[in-house]
């Protein structure tokens, strides 16, 4: 029997990196994925990969931050895959503009905590009681290896937001755990997605990265979907609150334990 048979599983942003490899590994493990994404147009692509492997999948178009939007895609979920049983609250934003707090705008900055903070509040918000009424199951947050040890370079906002990512996690991990639901909070470190390429597109910038990194290279997103797959799972059936590095070595060779 497959890993994920007969688990819906609901990811947003998986029309691109992360959110699409996990959708995709997902599927392959047996689950029904709800591809949640802004962007119709990837998220359609993603459910065509799927479908074409030989998985099971459907869209829901909805920007994360928008309380309606969520709201209507969690239900729809539920009516049209039985319910939610893996919660991967994925979808992110890294906007010019972050950079130090008295450089950044306030704008930019409400739109990263808009996207990567209340839109996995809302995901939990909606998909909390789906989940309860599915007999339980997994969440997954994405955070960031920055939530742990801070950023190489000025990010405010998105490190902000995922800090709050992490901690938010960790309390809905002790308020659930007894219920059936386990929440834990993915921590990457930097992975060779669109949205990363873009920001290292100079050479010196991405050299700058690279040096921090034991492992002397970017992640891929197909790597860290591994982790996903591993935390949606039965295999990690004891494995709740947690700040999941996969990081290359990162936090290890930069963060002291007290």
């Amino acid at each position: 029997m497959k890993a994920l048979q007969d688990k819906t599983a609901f990811i947003t942003g998986a029309g691109s990196g992360i959110g699409r490899e996990s959708a995709l590994k997902m599927a392959a493990a047996g689950a029904q994925v709800v591809v949640c994404e802004r962007d119709e147009e990837a998220g359609r692509r993603s459910v065509e990969s799927i479908e074409e492997a030989g998985g099971s999948a459907f869209l829901v178009v909805a920007d994360v931050s928008d309380d309606a939007q969520m709201r209507e895609a969690i239900e729809t979920a539920c009516s049209r895959g039985g319910g939610i049983h893996v919660l991967f609250n994925n979808a992110g934003i890294f906007p010019d503009g972050d950079g130090s707090p008295v450089d950044t705008p306030l704008d930019i900055w409400q739109w990263v905590i808009d996207v990567n903070l209340k839109g996995v509040f809302l995901g939990c918000k909606y998909g909390i009681p789906a989940m309860l009424d599915s007999g339980g199951g997994s969440i997954i947050n994405t955070a960031s290896f920055v939530a742990v040890m801070g950023a190489a370079t000025s990010q405010i906002a998105y490190t902000a937001s995922k800090g709050g990512v992490l901690a938010m996690t960790r309390e809905i991990a002790v308020e659930y755990a007894r219920q059936g639901i386990r929440a834990n909070a993915l921590c990457p470190g930097p992975v060779r997605t669109p949205l990363l390429e873009e920001f290292l597109s100079d050479p010196d910038v991405k050299a700058r990265r690279l040096v921090h990194i034991p492992m002397g290279r970017l992640a891929e997103a197909e790597e860290i979907a591994n982790a996903v797959l591993f935390l949606a799972s039965e295999a990690s059936a004891y494995v709740t609150g947690t700040t999941f590095l996969v990081d290359g070595g990162i936090a290890a060779a930069y963060v002291t334990p007290e």
